[in-house]
């Protein structure tokens, strides 16, 4: 039986920073609706969208049972547009089975052709097609994540496929193909990567690649209690992660013990980079298993601090080094201020930005950490899923050693930090229990709505649509920053970095965009903001990563808005 909780956090302030003032005052979320008019309370409800989309998409773990780490780790996805057409695509890994001694307990039967990962083109009407082969994405590899951006600026977002033994970067061609180029660009990871990122760490208008990797695996340990049903993370060596300088030629430069990454030593599961300061930089947050969790503070000069002590993130609000799995930063509370929401195995964890360089961490005192006390955590989005003006949170869960199948969470936003759990109405799909791992996030239809895939352990994988009811107006941004491969200045051609306010209906709503969020998974690159009963956007701000800042006044409601970076 599930939990019901109203879930309650103090109002914060409005939101800080250098910016021309708001078109009407901000109010409060009290103010805000105690203002408007009664109107139909708004329903989030997702639909099983899997079959009548044309996806047949099911993860293997490589074994006949679960009996490892690697095994039980699973795999993400990530929404896409990799042909600009508007409509993002679908690349989902899997996993597939290894020489007979890594496994306790091997198939006996190796499937033929091997279990692989698929790109299922979205062709615009609902339903997707797998142009797996003719893409050339099936590569030989345990593939456990994945993350993409536009590294060269020639206008086509390309993929790093990370797994085990082997991390693959694919140059997007542009006429639908991709070509492996790990080795030319200079892409070099030894062991067992995990989640990555892109970021532009010295805002040089290319994206940068960080590569976290999780422990030293070694699949013929077999050391370890019977309830355990394999051996943990603690039970092997941690790992450092890995940072690579883009050198706006298609090359890398290994920088790892340069920005001072290389130093400290974790268990990498879920990894996302934002500006979580306002400082203009991008910062990196990493989720690490059982081993206390890093915050790299951007410095400017081509080095990080880690500070996540000193920002109360390195820990549980108890202390205690947490199994965390996929982080996302986001305007939470809508103070204006980057929050930060993580997923973990045991209780999940909302830290508040207290706008003076570092975190509250108010998830046990909200309520949220418990509602999910019962659960395992692994994929997680936050959106505004009914475009009230509110975010709300969604989280899917399954066993974490064992082959448990667990029913998932939506928590609807009320404003100010508050949360309703209305998991239960939200649908059959939501409520059907699957051993869920990585999950991905976009409104993949255009309809406005925000809707989810989920990779499920060694299982089908779920498309979840969004057919929530009574919802509000709403507007997608998609940034395109103002560098090409034949323009050398600018912001990286994906906007990364770039913080988006939006004013209508008497708020601001702020997001950043980033690359990967949550676990082994990215989303979409759209800005998604619900105006509520906003008929129009007052004003959009963006602060482009190489300084410009840009404004527009009086775009229209319910429409995708590209924004390209002035010259």
């Amino acid at each position: 039986m599930r939990l019901r909780l109203l879930l309650v956090l103090g109002m914060t302030s409005a939101a800080m920073g250098q910016v021309a003032p708001a078109p009407h005052p901000v109010r409060s979320a009290q103010e805000l609706r105690a203002s408007q008019a009664p109107e139909a309370r708004s329903t989030i409800r997702f639909e099983d969208a899997t079959a009548k989309a044309g996806i047949d998409f099911t993860h293997s773990f490589g074994a006949a049972k679960l009996g490892s780490l690697l095994e039980g780790t699973g795999s993400g996805c990530v929404w896409f547009d990799y042909n600009n057409d508007g409509l993002p695509d679908l690349y989902v890994l899997s996993g597939r089975p290894l020489d007979d001694s890594m496994h306790p307990y091997p198939l006996k039967d190796k499937p033929q052709p091997p279990p692989h990962n698929h790109l299922y083109r979205n062709n615009g009407d609902g339903t997707f097609t797998d142009v797996t082969e003719k893409a050339g994405l099936d590569p030989d590899l345990y593939a456990v994540a994945v993350t993409a951006a536009d590294y060269d600026n020639d206008g086509y977002e390309d993929l790093l496929v990370t797994g085990y033994g082997k991390t693959i970067l694919y140059h997007n061609n542009g006429d639908g193909t991709f070509t492996d180029v790990t080795a030319k660009a200079g892409i070099k990871v030894d062991g067992w990567a995990i989640s990555s990122t892109w970021l532009d760490y010295d805002r040089d208008g290319c994206v940068d690649l960080f590569v976290g990797r999780y422990v030293k695996f070694d699949p013929k340990y077999r050391n370890y209690y019977a309830a355990d049903n394999y051996p943990g993370p603690l039970d092997y060596e941690g790992e450092t992660n890995k940072l690579f300088h883009n050198n706006c030629a298609g090359t890398f430069t290994d920088v790892t013990d340069k920005s001072g990454i290389g130093a400290y030593i974790g268990r990498t599961m879920g990894v996302t980079a934002a500006d979580f300061d306002g400082d203009g930089w991008p910062d990196i947050y990493v989720a690490n298993d059982r081993t206390e969790n890093f915050l790299f503070h951007n410095k400017h000069d081509g080095t990080f601090e880690e500070m996540a002590g000193d920002a109360g993130v390195a820990y549980g609000q108890n202390g205690e080094a947490t199994s965390s799995m996929g982080p996302v930063f986001a305007d939470i509370t809508g103070s204006g201020l980057l929050d930060l929401w993580v997923s973990d195995a045991h209780y999940n964890r909302l830290m508040k930005n207290n706008g003076k360089g570092g975190f509250d961490d108010v998830g046990i005192a909200s309520g949220l950490s418990q509602a999910n006390a019962q659960y395992v955590s692994w994929g997680t989005g936050v959106y505004d899923f009914d475009n009230d003006g509110w975010l709300d949170i969604m989280v899917f869960h399954g066993g974490l050693i064992h082959m448990i199948p667990e029913e998932h969470s939506v928590f609807r936003g009320l404003g100010g930090g508050r949360f309703e759990d209305v998991s239960e109405t939200a649908g059959p799909v939501v409520n059907a229990r699957t051993v869920a791992r990585g999950a991905c996030f976009a409104d993949y239809d255009n309809d406005g709505k925000v809707d989810a895939f989920v990779v499920n352990l060694g299982g089908r994988g779920t498309l979840l649509r969004n057919v929530s009811s009574g919802t509000g107006h709403w507007i997608a941004i998609r940034l395109q920053g103002g560098r090409t491969d034949k323009n050398h200045s600018g912001s990286n051609r994906d906007g990364i970095g770039a913080r988006v306010e939006v004013w209508a209906g008497g708020r601001e709503q702020v997001a950043e965009r980033v690359a990967s969020s949550g676990y082994l998974s990215q989303d979409d690159g759209r800005l998604h903001f619900g105006l509520g009963a906003a008929g129009k956007v007052d004003k959009i701000v963006v602060h482009w990563p190489s300084g410009r800042e840009q404004t527009l006044e009086g775009a229209g409601v319910d429409r995708v808005l590209t924004v390209e970076e002035p010259q």
